[in-house]
C-alpha cells in the first residue's frame, strides 16, 4: 500500500507539538516549584527571631544623655529589656552606650564593664545590645543626620503570630525579558524614605520592559554587588497591595539585558511595622499598569 504522505507529515507535526507543549509544560512547573521555594524562603527570613517582624520600637536620639529601659521613669522607654537598662550619651554623630551592671546585658555578645561607642548600620556591621538571654536587640541606625535605637524582640506578637503573606498566583507571564540602558558612571537620584528625607541613591541606570504593548521605565538602584534593587508602585496599591509600592530585585545585567521577574515582587518592612524607615518609590517609577504578581497587602496591618 502506498503511504498517505498527507497523514505521515500530520502525524510527525502533531507528535512535534505535543513535545514541545510537553517541555514547556515541564519547564513552566520547575519554574513554578522555583518561584514557591523563593516566596517559602521569604516568609522565613521574615519570620526569623530577628527579623522585621520581631520589631518593636525605633526610638531618635537627641544630644545629651539620656537614660533607657523599660520602666516609665526613663528618658526613653523601651517596649522590652530590664526596667532599666544603662544610658545612652549623644555628642554630634557618635553615641555612646553604658550599660546597667546587674541587668545581664551584653554587648556583641560580651559583658561591658563601663562604656562602648555603637557602631551605627550604615558600616554593615553594628553593634548589637542583647537583652534576656538574647531575646531582644538593641541596634543604633543612622539615617541622615538622625540617629536612633532600633529595638527588636523575638517575642513580639508581630511575630510569633505571623501566618504568611498572600500573594498571587504565579504567573510565567510576569517573568519579562528587559533592556538595561545604562547611566553615566557615578549618577545619583534622590530617594525620599518614610522620614520625609531624601537620599543622594547610585543610580546605575533603567531598566525598559515592554507589558501588554505597551512599554514602561523603572530606574534601578545600585544593591553594592551588581545586581539591581527596583522600587516601584503601580495600580494595585490602591487596594490589593501595600499602598506604599513594592520592592524587587534582579540579577546584574548582562549584555544589556535583565530579566524582571514580578512575581517575586516583595512588600518592603514597613508592611510590617511601624518601626521601619522604608525608602519610597520616586516619581519615575510609578507605573500606569497594574502589576497582578507577587505579594498582596499584608492583611495583619492593611497598609
Amino acid at each position: 500500500m502506498k503511504p498517505d504522505v498527507r497523514s505521515t507529515t500530520i502525524l510527525l507535526a502533531a507528535a512535534l507539538l505535543f513535545v514541545g507543549a510537553a517541555s514547556r509544560a515541564a519547564d513552566d512547573a520547575a519554574y513554578i516549584r522555583g518561584i514557591e521555594q523563593q516566596r517559602a524562603d521569604r516568609v522565613e527570613r521574615l519570620g526569623a527571631p530577628q527579623g522585621w517582624l520581631s520589631l518593636v520600637g525605633l526610638h531618635w536620639i537627641e544630644p545629651g544623655t539620656h537614660r533607657i529601659g523599660r520602666a516609665p521613669d526613663n528618658a526613653i522607654v523601651l517596649a522590652t529589656g530590664p526596667a532599666h537598662a544603662g544610658e545612652v550619651e549623644r555628642t554630634g554623630a557618635t553615641v555612646v552606650y553604658r550599660p546597667a551592671s546587674d541587668a545581664g546585658i551584653t554587648v556583641d555578645g560580651h559583658i561591658i564593664d563601663g562604656e562602648v561607642e555603637l557602631a551605627a548600620d550604615t558600616g554593615g556591621d553594628p553593634t548589637v545590645v542583647a537583652f534576656d538571654g538574647g531575646k531582644a536587640t538593641m541596634q543604633l541606625i543612622a539615617r541622615g543626620d538622625r540617629l536612633g535605637l532600633r529595638v527588636r524582640d523575638e517575642r513580639a506578637a508581630t511575630r510569633t503570630a505571623f501566618k504568611g503573606v498572600d500573594t498571587y498566583p504565579i504567573d510565567p507571564a510576569w517573568r519579562i525579558e528587559a533592556r538595561f540602558i545604562a547611566h553615566p558612571p557615578g549618577k545619583t537620584i534622590e530617594i525620599a524614605n518614610v522620614l520625609d528625607m531624601l537620599e543622594p541613591t547610585p543610580n546605575p541606570g533603567v531598566v525598559v520592559f515592554e507589558k501588554d504593548g505597551r512599554e514602561f521605565r523603572l530606574e534601578a538602584l545600585d544593591n553594592g554587588d551588581g545586581t539591581l534593587f527596583l522600587i516601584f508602585a503601580d495600580r494595585t496599591n490602591r487596594d490589593a497591595t501595600y499602598g506604599a509600592g513594592r520592592f524587587l530585585d534582579t540579577a546584574a545585567p548582562a549584555d544589556g539585558r535583565v530579566t524582571l521577574d514580578f512575581n517575586l515582587a516583595v512588600n518592603p518592612p514597613c508592611a510590617f511595622n511601624a518601626y521601619s524607615t522604608c525608602p519610597l518609590p520616586p516619581p519615575e517609577n510609578r507605573l500606569d499598569l497594574a502589576v497582578t504578581a507577587g505579594e498582596k497587602r499584608y492583611a495583619a496591618t492593611n497598609h
